[in-house]
């Protein structure tokens, strides 16, 4: 019989909850800390489904909603928040978040509407068709739903202690996956609840994402993300409870591997580039073909994040025509 991954954080107080999602990540993971007060870290997306999987996982442990006394948000993606405020609703939790998600949550809707405005912007501006546009402000209207906004009722900062009665939790300001994700660290017990900064075997894609409450010029998320890896490879941690699949038992070679990673498709785009100029777009179909239209802005921001780390280096240079970018190479 294989042995439970989670097994050393279920001895630890800490339960995984696979909760579903409708989205192509798959479930998304919960967890419950059995402390006092009781914490739920994250929630889930905002479904019925979704939410009956929660009372019914909850359940299996002696709990139910109504328990929780602390609901902990690690970023502002809708799989992780959208069941916040119905658990706070129906428990009366406290809802804990970073200082820098609070205006996204509590203003959710306006905020999302906000991100589409700014999301359209970047595909134009990089070369996106008109009707791919279109058809991705579709889908990104009708995946609102699964989000809702939320009360932060506790504002946390980096550097911030949260304090159980049995742990305490430091709290690290982690942006680059979204402009909000915090992780939490158990350094008695060397475990580190990380979401989706990192995640054992998909590489956390930086999209390219407006800053909760800002304007401005668009963010370099994967040279932001970058950053903040290289932070946590340098923590002490034996564990790391990730938002999707398994456990990670050795974060400093998985972020190598990451690291790796990306300086192989920042190679491979300086190659494409250095053929002719193309924009971001005409290179995400280089590297991958034909992409399905929910994909556009995923692909999108991938080459976005590596053109940026190629601009900063003065490999690559931007080339404005008509509104349009493209990117050429820098003779060496």
């Amino acid at each position: 019989m294989t042995e439970d991954p989670f097994a050393p954080a279920t001895a630890a107080g800490i339960h995984r909850l696979s909760i579903p999602t409708p989205f192509a990540v798959g479930r998304v993971n919960v967890y419950l800390i059995e402390d006092d007060p009781l914490t739920l870290v994250d929630a889930g997306p905002n479904s019925g489904t979704s939410l009956e999987e929660l009372q019914h996982q909850l359940g299996a442990h002696g709990r139910a909603i109504e328990d929780i006394e602390l609901v902990v948000l690690t970023h502002q993606h809708i799989d992780h928040l959208g069941l916040v405020q119905i658990v706070a609703d129906r428990s009366g939790a406290e809802v804990a978040a970073i200082d820098a998600a609070v205006p996204f949550v509590e203003n959710y809707r306006d905020a999302a509407t906000d991100d589409d405005a700014f999301a359209t912007e970047i595909m134009v501006r990089n070369g996106i068709p008109e009707d791919v546009v279109y058809a991705l402000r579709s889908v990104s209207a009708a995946f609102r739903a699964w989000g809702a906004p939320a009360k932060v009722t506790r504002v946390l900062h980096d550097g911030d202690r949260l304090e159980l009665r049995d742990r305490t939790l430091d709290v690290h300001f982690r942006p680059g996956h979204s402009p909000t994700d915090t992780i939490f660290n158990d350094a008695e017990r060397r475990i580190l609840i990380a979401a989706d900064h990192l995640i054992k075997n998909i590489s956390s894609n930086p999209l390219i994402s407006r800053p909760p409450g800002k304007q401005g010029p668009r963010p370099q998320s994967l040279v932001t993300y970058l950053e903040s890896l290289k932070k946590t490879q340098a923590m002490d941690v034996d564990l790391v409870l990730p938002g999707h699949g398994d456990p990670i038992t050795d974060h400093v070679a998985l972020i190598d591997e990451r690291f790796a990673l990306h300086r192989r498709r920042a190679e491979k785009l300086h190659g494409l580039i250095s053929e002719q100029p193309r924009t971001a777009y005409e290179l995400a179909q280089a590297l991958w073909g034909n992409i399905a239209v929910t994909q556009a802005y995923l692909t999108l921001s991938e080459v976005l994040g590596h053109t940026d780390i190629l601009l900063n280096e003065g490999r690559v240079r931007e080339v404005e025509v008509d509104g349009v970018v493209r990117f050429e190479a820098v003779a060496e």
